[in-house]
């Protein structure tokens, strides 16, 4: 990530203490962009763990959030992160968040204050706004989405879940469906997206998390046959 996109300039408000995040948030209209290092649900200035967040969705305020991989199985904030997408929020996941950042109505970008105790430093200069910006959509492109909780698997992608579990090839677990081999991809691609996995290994070990494989195992057969 290219140091330029971190850049303070003169131009910005006071440093003001984490909890000014709050009213500061209040204030949005259309849309929050929230990209957060934590993977704790204590409150901070750029975590998801505050009431602000609900109250906007309930006014109708867009939020798109990104959080680390590893938010999604830390206690509580796993939760959390599902009720907050439940509550609309399109929530995504990354390997690793850079920064801690808001963008409040694409007007106001947020840091951490440089002085340790600071707090928050808002600034509203455009530069740094539309830097703050073209990060969060930089990341955004390359992140996945996170899966709500209450997400369940239809019977038939289960059954296709244990047969590549189990080291069937994308032809032979069609075959034991009675389905395409263009369908079981159709289907693989549509729950690696559901999970959030970048690979079908990195999907078998989630759905192994969710209790959605049988005793076959984690991992999915990683080989892609062509379609005749």
């Amino acid at each position: 990530m290219s140091t330029s996109l971190m850049t303070r300039p003169h131009q910005s408000l006071p440093a003001v203490p984490g909890t000014a995040a709050d009213p500061l948030l209040a204030t949005a209209r259309s849309e929050v962009l929230v990209a957060t290092t934590p993977t704790t649900a204590s409150p901070n200035p750029f975590g998801i763990a505050r009431p602000v967040h609900h109250q906007n969705l309930r006014r109708g305020v867009r939020y798109r959030v990104l959080v680390p991989e590893s938010a999604r199985m830390a206690p509580s904030l796993g939760s959390r992160l599902s009720k907050l997408a439940l509550a609309g929020a399109a929530v995504r996941t990354l390997p690793e968040v850079p920064t801690d950042t808001l963008v409040v109505d694409r007007t106001t970008a947020v840091y951490r204050a440089d002085r340790p105790g600071a707090g928050i430093a808002p600034f509203r200069h455009p530069g740094v706004v539309a830097a703050a910006v073209e990060m969060f959509e930089r990341l955004w492109f390359t992140s996945a989405p996170l899966l709500p909780d209450t997400t369940e698997l239809a019977a038939r992608e289960r059954e296709l879940l244990s047969l590549l579990a189990a080291g069937r090839t994308d032809a032979a677990a069609a075959e034991a469906l009675g389905i395409s081999v263009r369908t079981v991809r159709r289907l693989v691609a549509g729950i690696m997206d559901r999970l959030g996995a970048r690979s079908r290994f990195m999907a078998g070990v989630k759905a192994a998390h969710h209790g959605w494989l049988a005793a076959a195992g984690p991992v999915f057969n990683t080989a892609r046959e062509r379609v005749s």
